[in-house]
């Protein structure tokens, strides 16, 4: 009777062995919402991280931006800088010129009125002429353009008309004379030619 009881006993526990299943007991509802604010903090923690790596992706963009245009205006700057050097490099005479192109009008008037034929002046001609000579070579060699434009046609760019003569010899607007020459520094107008020009009789 005995030896009966402990088979069945065995084949109880047996069965119980083979079925884990009835071991395991289903979670309480307090363990699921704890289990489901625990997944829930974990996607806000990757969602907050992605926003945070977006966030730095843009301030990474942002600043690649600003040394970009940092960069940008150091070169402008550089190469404005070049620029002003160059510009005084060809233009720094300016106004030394301006002052002295007077001196070349006189010697230009001295020689105009000047009686060259009497014997007298000839020394006193040939001395103004190689000092105008000397003047205008030294003004060339500082790149400076001598504008003489007389029998060319009227340029208003380069020139500047003082008055207007009817003429049917020439074509109108061709400068008859000039009262005053012209002169550009490496291109750039100093000081325009005052001249007469020609007009339809």
């Amino acid at each position: 009777m005995a030896k009966e009881r402990s088979e069945e006993e065995q084949i109880e526990t047996g069965d119980q062995a083979a079925d884990p299943a009835a071991e395991v007991e289903s979670p309480s509802p307090e363990e699921q919402h704890a289990a489901e604010e625990a997944l829930n903090e974990e996607l806000a923690d990757e969602s907050a991280q992605d926003a945070e790596i977006a966030s730095l992706h843009e301030q990474l963009a942002q600043h690649k931006d600003m040394v970009l245009r940092a960069q940008a205006e150091v070169q402008n700057a550089r190469r404005r800088a070049q620029q002003d050097v160059e510009k005084a490099h060809k233009f720094g005479v300016e106004k030394l010129l301006k002052d002295l192109l007077p001196v070349v009008d006189n010697l230009e008037r001295a020689l105009s009125t000047i009686d060259t034929e009497h014997e007298a002046h000839k020394a006193v001609v040939e001395g103004i002429e190689l000092t105008h000579k000397s003047f205008i070579d030294t003004l060339v060699k500082y790149s400076v353009e001598v504008i003489n434009p007389a029998g060319e046609p009227f340029d208003p760019e380069l020139h500047q008309a003082m008055t207007q003569v009817p003429n049917g010899d020439v074509e109108p607007n061709t400068v008859l004379d000039v009262f005053q020459k012209g002169y550009r520094l490496n291109g750039r107008l100093i000081r325009p030619a005052m001249v007469v020009v020609s007009k339809a009789p």
